[in-house]
Parts: structure tokens; C-alpha cells; sequence
């Protein structure tokens, strides 16, 4: 999974940041999923693991900032990276029965999915890309989320 992980994705450089994101597939749930479809939306990709405790750790306030943006053109996409799907199906399927209110929102596996540069492997989890209406990555931010990025996001929105 590793090297499958490594060959979906690749560093992601400043001049790369105008292309439009591409990113298929499907959800953990089995629903399709096309980055796409959501344009005219600003969006949030959250890539994690479930190894990763800053990751798990910042759910909580992923999905409370989501909840506080529903009815603006916003969405929030969580991407594991986990070598095995199930270990993020379970986490998140646990994590949907605690917080049966919390805001729906996709969540992807990376070996289930079609990426198109500039989106590459992560050298390391928690990585936040903030991807504008048009399909653009504007920000970029790696390790814990930073207060900046919930601020892309807002300057982003109408």
C-alpha cells in the first residue's frame, strides 16, 4: 500500500497550485465520489491516518467547523492513508456512532481513488489542502491544522 500511496500521490509544489485538483473514486461507504462534482464549493481535503493521534485528535474540531458551515458552499473531505481500508471504515464508522448529529461529510480511502497532478502522497499525516471554488489548491498546510487554514477557508467563503 505504501508504494500505491507513493505512486497516487506526489509532492505538491507552489507553481502547481493554479492546475484544477482531480480526485475519483469512491467513498468508504461505497458511494462515487468526484472532486468535480463540488465545484463552486470551497473545499477542505483532510488527508490522515488512523496511526496518526494529531490526526484523530483534530477530528473533533474538523467536524465542528464543518457543522458550523452547513448552508455555505463548503465541504470538508477526509482521505486516509491508511494501508488497510477497514482500519479507517471502522474508526469512522465509530466515530459516526458517537456523534450521530455531527455534519455528514465524504470520506475517502486512498487506494480506492484516481488522483491527478498536483495531488501527491504526503510525506507525512496530517496534511490540509484548501482547494478554492474553481478547483485550485490555495494553501496548503502541513502537520496540525493551523488556525490559518480554517481562515483560507473563511476568506474563501461568501
Amino acid at each position: 500500500m505504501r508504494l500505491l500511496t507513493a505512486l497516487l500521490f506526489s509532492l505538491l509544489s507552489l507553481s502547481a497550485f493554479a492546475q484544477p485538483v482531480r480526485l475519483d473514486g469512491n467513498t468508504l461507504d461505497g458511494q462515487r465520489f468526484s472532486l468535480d462534482a463540488l465545484r463552486g464549493k470551497v473545499v477542505m481535503l483532510f488527508f490522515w491516518n488512523t496511526d496518526c493521534a494529531p490526526c484523530i485528535q483534530k477530528m473533533p474540531e474538523l467536524r465542528a467547523n464543518a457543522a458550523g458551515w452547513r448552508g455555505k458552499p463548503f465541504e470538508l473531505v477526509l482521505v486516509s492513508t491508511d494501508h488497510d481500508r477497514a482500519a479507517a471504515l471502522a474508526y469512522l464508522q465509530t466515530l459516526k456512532a458517537i456523534d450521530k448529529t455531527g455534519p455528514a461529510m465524504p470520506a475517502l480511502w486512498a487506494g480506492d481513488l484516481k488522483f491527478t497532478a498536483p495531488l501527491v502522497a504526503p510525506a507525512a499525516v496530517p496534511l490540509t489542502l484548501v482547494i478554492d471554488a474553481k478547483g485550485a489548491i490555495v494553501a496548503r498546510h502541513a502537520g496540525r491544522i493551523a488556525p490559518e487554514a480554517w481562515d483560507d477557508v473563511a476568506g474563501l467563503l461568501p
